[in-house]
């Protein structure tokens, strides 16, 4: 098979999966809204600068306002836009996709339903990427930190239908995406969102809000709310009634208990350990945000929490406060700061 495939929103995560497909062989378009950046990777190609290799891979790349002249339609398409451009992102793919083709959310936060009730149920899959850590700090130049999923041992791309079933195009696409790294079938795709959102929710945040990266794993206080807001994420999927897949190896029982002493000692570990990053310091796509002065995916994700948290009586201090903080920040009120930190917990 031949799939046309189109990556919609070249980001980090979009230069990384387009560049990689293309590298494969695959029939890859790759659309965007950052003129330079879609300008450089026609001019001189993509840079893909992985830890241990890097490649330079001539793509087809085109701007969004040139995709009137695009003839067909394709077969999948890859939404990795912000999840705040996500409305308007289905809106557009829907008119670019074939009847039978395939729209997957290859982003951060919880737009599974918002993708599915545009482009419809059918033409909707789910992909959640796990520990795999992208930037784009200059246009046609995407750097990932840490040793890929195969070097590891770990699998990077679960990939699901909405309803739990997999099915055949769910097993073409686990096939086409092992040619970026390593990829897996899910029948809970559901609950693999679930255990993504609190990794991110944890991270991104408070690495968004003080401009710290893996110098976070020797504060303790730092990790108090990583794992105060990890807890929260967990306890408030589970009381929606989530099957919540493992996050950072635990199963989701124990962070719903993070409260106790011994488990908390052991989550606390865990972060030390978790926050020393292989190679350089590599920036949450959150950091990266708030360091270029762009806004942030805050709402998304831990403001999504705090608002299924509210609707269902659960508290969410920890998230409430970093929604808080990240949002000046994206208001520009603020600036990242170490100092962020006391403030958070002096707000929970």
């Amino acid at each position: 098979m031949n799939e046309r495939i189109c990556i919609f929103g070249v980001g980090a995560v979009g230069s990384y999966i387009g560049g990689h497909l293309t590298k494969a062989g695959h029939d890859v378009t790759l659309i965007d809204m950052w003129g330079s950046h879609i300008d450089s990777m026609s001019d001189h190609g993509l840079t893909i600068n992985d830890l241990n290799f890097s490649n330079c891979v001539s793509v087809n790349a085109i701007h969004l306002t040139d995709t009137i002249n695009i003839l067909g339609k394709f077969d999948i398409i890859f939404v990795c836009v912000k999840s705040f451009d996500t409305e308007w992102a289905s809106h557009y793919v829907k008119n670019i996709v074939k009847p039978n083709g395939i729209v997957i959310s290859a982003q951060n936060c919880m737009n599974d339903t918002k993708i599915s009730s545009i482009v419809g149920a059918n033409q909707a899959i789910g992909m959640v990427m796990s520990t795999i850590s992208v930037a784009l700090w200059e246009p046609a130049v995407v750097t990932r930190g840490g040793a890929t999923g195969k070097e590891r041992g770990y699998v990077i791309f679960r990939i699901g239908e909405l309803h739990g079933r997999i099915t055949e195009r769910v097993n073409r696409l686990v096939q086409i995406m092992g040619d970026v790294d390593t990829a897996t079938p899910t029948s809970n795709i559901w609950g693999e969102r679930w255990s993504k959102l609190a990794a991110n929710a944890s991270s991104n945040p408070v690495q968004g809000m003080t401009g710290l990266a893996s110098a976070l794993g020797s504060s303790p206080d730092a990790r108090r709310i990583q794992i105060e807001i990890a807890k929260e994420v967990i306890q408030v999927g589970m009381a929606l009634g989530f099957n919540i897949e493992e996050f950072k190896g635990f199963p989701a029982e124990k962070w719903a208990n993070a409260d106790d002493g011994s488990i908390f000692e052991e989550l606390d570990e865990l972060f030390v350990t978790e926050l020393k990053p292989e190679g350089t310091d590599h920036f949450s796509s959150m950091a990266q945000d708030t360091s270029k002065n762009r806004h942030s995916e805050i709402q998304y994700m831990n403001g999504f929490i705090s608002n299924e948290g509210r609707k269902i009586g659960i508290p969410t201090p920890a998230n409430d406060a970093v929604t808080v903080i990240i949002s000046e920040i994206d208001l520009q009120k603020s600036r990242p700061t170490p100092e962020n930190i006391k403030r958070a917990l002096e707000m929970m």
